[in-house]
């Protein structure tokens, strides 16, 4: 099957592995939390921007296998993927594989600072975004109740299951929208996984986050 037309099909990963330490207090407050988080943004992306796009598309083909081997969401028939851009683990692969088997996609799209999500047909080409992302060419958002996992992106992941996003809490207020079964999962280049995300109470976690290197169920301790 041809790609979809806008989606990004490049990425990999170095080998060192980069030790990065965050820790919150649970009596902190949010002012401290925000603080720690923007200083671990500036770190993360400096440690996924020193991956070269040949290092990200072979780590690429490792976390989607990996992904479509988690039993859950072998069976999932609606999924809400992320419109990959910049350094992020690409998504392109991924959208065209799910198509292939017949399954639905939709993507994120904002309107006035609040983050929806639309079906991406096979052949649709994606839109430009004043954000980075490419947004679906639709604008009908789907209900959140219908979509059965959402693979999240994130500039870093514990193994909790707390994802650093890009400060817009866009990711985490949808989740919190869809069905409680709804299977949430993070994809990210292993060395992105650090000892723990600052995070708050309004902070959603994933189930699993899946590295080139190893597939994290979320909460369990490392082997």
């Amino acid at each position: 099957m041809a790609p979809v037309a806008g989606f990004c099909q490049g990425g990999e990963r170095e080998t060192a592995t980069i030790e990065v330490m965050a820790t919150v207090e649970p009596n902190r407050g949010q002012h401290s939390v925000r603080a720690e988080k923007a200083a671990l943004r500036n770190t993360m992306r400096q440690v996924r921007g020193r991956l070269s796009s040949e290092e990200r598309a072979r780590s690429a083909v490792r976390i989607e296998d990996r992904l479509f081997g988690l039993p859950g969401f072998a069976v999932a028939r609606t999924v809400l993927l992320f419109s990959s851009f910049g350094s992020e683990v690409p998504t392109g692969r991924i959208a065209v594989r799910l198509l292939s088997e017949g399954r639905r996609i939709f993507m994120p799209f904002l309107q006035d600072d609040v983050m929806h999500a639309a079906e991406v047909l096979p052949g649709q080409p994606l839109v430009p975004s004043s954000y980075g992302p490419e947004e679906p060419p639709s604008r009908a958002p789907v209900d959140p109740n219908d979509i059965d996992a959402v693979v999240a992106p994130g500039l870093a992941f514990d193994r909790a299951g707390f994802r650093l996003g890009y400060g817009g809490g866009h990711f985490d207020r949808y989740m919190r929208s869809m069905k409680p079964g709804a299977m949430r999962v993070g994809i990210a280049f292993h060395p992105q996984v650090v000892d723990a995300v600052p995070h708050g109470g309004r902070d959603v976690p994933v189930h699993f986050v899946v590295t080139d290197e190893e597939t994290i169920v979320c909460g369990q301790p490392r082997p």
